[in-house]
């Protein structure tokens, strides 16, 4: 099984990203440029954090017209892993792949911190290798990390199971404390907390491996 990272101009957590599942998890990972029209042999791919093309109009605006979205959209509709890190995140939702918006932070400051994320539901491909409840301590560094969605939506992931992660030390008023939501089909998944910045004990934390683990133990499921 292979990894792929995007690298979109102004990403800056794609060799995070790389490293985590390359070394810590001596999992076969290339990247991927953003005017790629193909995903090359991938199984599973991660867009990560940054800053794509500036931030510019508002974050992920301009990135969902990268070409490699095109064939990010076609692996997702396809049923392949796509996780989407903060910058990552929201690039998925104006790319229209998962629902809601992220907004300013509550307090309009850049938050950069440790926090506490409880784990909600493990029918995922990216927390079956978690219990649910399992609280998790993962870095944040976003200054639009405020999930935003009309009641309607939040209801239908409240009632879909599709709330995957959620803070119980809130950082940016996100609503309902959500930090990490799912799509329908349960193959699509976005959370501002960085899981590749916590894979290795040497960075104070190894949370973050529960994460990009299930996704690994849900690849090997599916090539059995």
């Amino acid at each position: 099984m292979r990894f792929g990272v995007v690298v979109f101009p102004g990403s800056n957590c794609d060799h995070d990203a790389w490293y985590a599942l390359s070394h810590n998890l001596g999992q076969p990972c290339d990247f991927i440029w953003h005017d790629s029209s193909s995903l090359g042999n991938a199984d599973a791919v991660i867009l990560p954090g940054g800053f794509s093309y500036g931030d510019y109009l508002r974050c992920g605006a301009i990135a969902k017209f990268s070409p490699v979205m095109t064939a990010v959209r076609k692996f997702a509709a396809e049923g392949g892993l796509v996780l989407g890190i903060c910058n990552g995140f929201q690039i998925l939702v104006e790319s229209g792949l998962l629902p809601g918006a992220l907004l300013r932070n509550r307090d309009l400051k850049f938050v950069c911190r440790t926090v506490s994320v409880r784990v909600e539901t493990t029918n995922s491909p990216f927390t079956s290798a978690a219990s649910r409840g399992q609280v998790l301590r993962l870095p944040v560094a976003h200054g639009e990390g405020c999930y935003f969605a009309d009641d309607r939506t939040l209801d239908q992931l409240e009632a879909e199971d599709c709330v995957v992660l959620r803070y119980l030390d809130n950082p940016n008023g996100s609503m309902r404390n959500i930090a990490g939501i799912l799509s329908p089909q349960r193959n699509v998944m976005g959370m501002m907390p960085h899981p590749e910045r916590a894979a290795d004990s040497l960075l104070g934390s190894s949370d973050g491996r529960a994460i990009l683990e299930s996704m690994v133990a849900s690849l090997m499921r599916a090539a059995a």
